[in-house]
């Protein structure tokens, strides 16, 4: 089964909710949440209140509803409640800062936020600057005067006839996650999530409606969206929710106690995941059958590790916040190691040049995907829009090549490429030797002119626990990857740091390395 054939008039919550109902899950669990069970009858009954809760506040179809909230089914009640009346969810990043939740509510023209209580100081401290919000509901708690989801959802009927919306009506945005500056609203159709959940979970992964899935990578994002919600809701799984911080322990504990089938997660949480098992000497994963990587390229040596160690392979792939998850994938038991893997059948993928003619296989270019899941565009940035959106195809502004075997290789961001004494060098090339030294826990590449415009690379460095920095290891991190590939990849100047800075997808913010570069060697 490629490509669902849908028809013209649909509400996505009728396919990963009612249908449940219809089809006799009401008493099977959908969701785990810190000890909550809430199966598929509640699901669908709090989908409804949330709709109702807000139809009774004047929220009409296409306006706005702004979800900040860590993962609980509150979250879920509240992105699919929106989508059935009509209304855009929107889902928000809740790292961020009071200015950054200003231009997310203004630049969104959100009428409503569904805000936990311990994110709720962050609004108020801008909400004299908010121009279109009316109506800030607290998910969690009573707080002053207030709306409280509690008594809003309490006193709202269970029963929605969903909105009249067709498959090409805006459903949700997401935000992208400013890797390479301020996000832009990614505005997703009613379709989008169906078409996703068909093409890579249920025909890459195989998930099954026996399936239990915990993602470390949240929902506010694409990624995590599907790997913790939709992916399971599609073909009546469960999933599991976890609010807080996803630290080793804590994920351990959730696969020991929920016994997930799937689990997702992303680099810098499985090279920590794996840290901490060979200190404890964790070797199981329990029911784990698959477990999925994306957000940055995955390192060989996590592969190698993980699978020795585990048992079970991790299924690297690449996905972006436009194209909504994943549509270039590892297979199961045909994965090769540091390659993202093959084209998901139901998208086509080219590599083109500068000039956008398309390369032969094993040269290096931009990709461009076409497929059904691609946004409309953005919301309201049109220059953006044009830079990224062509007709059927998008530009994801990714570097790749691809082999005789059609697995595509990850060279970098467009932005990402360097000249280093002519040459041109990708910072994941020396992130991934670096990565295969013993004390090197994680790694950040970036290159800067010096005084005399020549570039020099700059490596920031996290060690494994109970390392030291000194400058003998420096020399000798340097010295490594002089002997593991060409002399002037080596960076010039080691910066040993406590952790790197990343998005929520972990995807490492290489304009902020440069700009630690910069001001390092401003200071030299």
């Amino acid at each position: 089964m490629l490509e669902p054939n849908l028809p013209e008039q649909l509400n996505a919550t009728q396919v990963f909710v009612d249908v449940h109902i219809e089809e006799g899950r009401g008493d099977k669990t959908a969701l785990l949440c810190e000890g909550e069970a809430v199966t598929y009858r509640e699901l669908y009954e709090g989908v409804n209140r949330f709709g109702n809760a807000i139809r009774g506040l004047g929220i009409r179809m296409e306006e706005r509803v702004a979800i900040l909230q860590p993962d609980t089914p509150g979250f879920v009640y509240a992105f699919f409640g929106a989508m059935k009346t009509g209304a855009v969810a929107i889902p928000m990043n809740t790292l961020l800062k009071p200015d950054d939740y200003e231009y997310l509510l203004n630049d969104s023209r959100a009428r409503a936020l569904v805000v936990h209580s311990s994110l709720l100081k962050d609004i108020e401290s801008v909400r004299g600057e908010l121009k279109y919000l009316e109506h800030v509901i607290t998910s969690d708690t009573k707080v002053d005067d207030h709306l409280f989801l509690g008594d809003l959802m309490a006193d709202a009927s269970p029963a929605l006839d969903p909105a009249d919306t067709s498959k090409d009506d805006a459903a949700f945005w997401l935000y992208s996650s400013g890797t390479t500056g301020f996000p832009k609203g990614a505005i997703h159709l009613h379709h989008d999530m169906i078409v996703e959940a068909d093409l890579y979970a249920r025909n890459v992964l195989g998930i099954q409606e026996s399936d239990v899935c915990f993602s470390v990578a949240k929902l506010f994002f694409a990624y995590g969206l599907g790997n913790g919600l939709y992916f399971a809701l599609r073909v009546g799984g469960t999933n599991v929710l976890l609010p807080g911080r996803p630290m080793p322990d804590t994920c351990y504990d959730l696969i020991d106690t929920y016994e997930p089938t799937i689990f997702y997660s992303v680099p810098t949480s499985y090279a920590a995941l794996l840290h901490e098992a060979e200190k404890s000497g964790r070797d199981s994963l329990g029911k784990v059958r698959m477990c999925v990587s994306a957000g940055e390229p995955l390192p060989k040596p996590i592969f190698e590790a993980w699978k020795e160690r585990f048992g079970v392979e991790i299924l690297d792939g690449i996905g972006s916040t436009e194209i909504l998850h994943i549509f270039i994938s590892n297979r199961p038991g045909q994965a090769r190691p540091g390659s993202t893997g093959q084209i998901v059948p139901g998208y086509e993928a080219k590599i083109v040049d500068d000039d956008g003619m398309e390369l032969s296989d094993g040269q290096v270019g931009t990709l461009w995907i076409k497929g059904d899941s691609i946004a409309a565009g953005y919301w309201n940035k049109h220059e953006q829009t044009k830079q990224a959106f062509h007709g059927e195809w998008i530009n994801t502004h990714d570097k790749f090549s691809r082999d005789d075997d059609g697995f595509f290789w990850y060279q970098g961001r467009t932005d990402d490429m360097m000249k280093v004494s002519g040459y041109a060098v990708w910072p994941t090339d020396v992130e991934a030797i670096l990565k295969e030294h013993p004390a090197v826990l994680e790694s950040g590449v970036a290159g800067v002119p010096d005084s005399e415009r020549l570039v020099k690379l700059w490596a920031y460095i996290v060690l494994k626990d109970g390392l030291d920095p000194s400058p003998e290891l420096a020399k000798e991190l340097q010295n490594f990857v002089k002997t593991a590939t060409a002399p002037y990849k080596y960076p010039r100047f080691i910066v040993f740091v406590d952790d790197l800075p990343k998005t929520a997808t972990g995807k490492i913010q290489r304009f902020k390395l440069r700009e630690m570069a910069m001001q390092e060697q401003g200071s030299k």
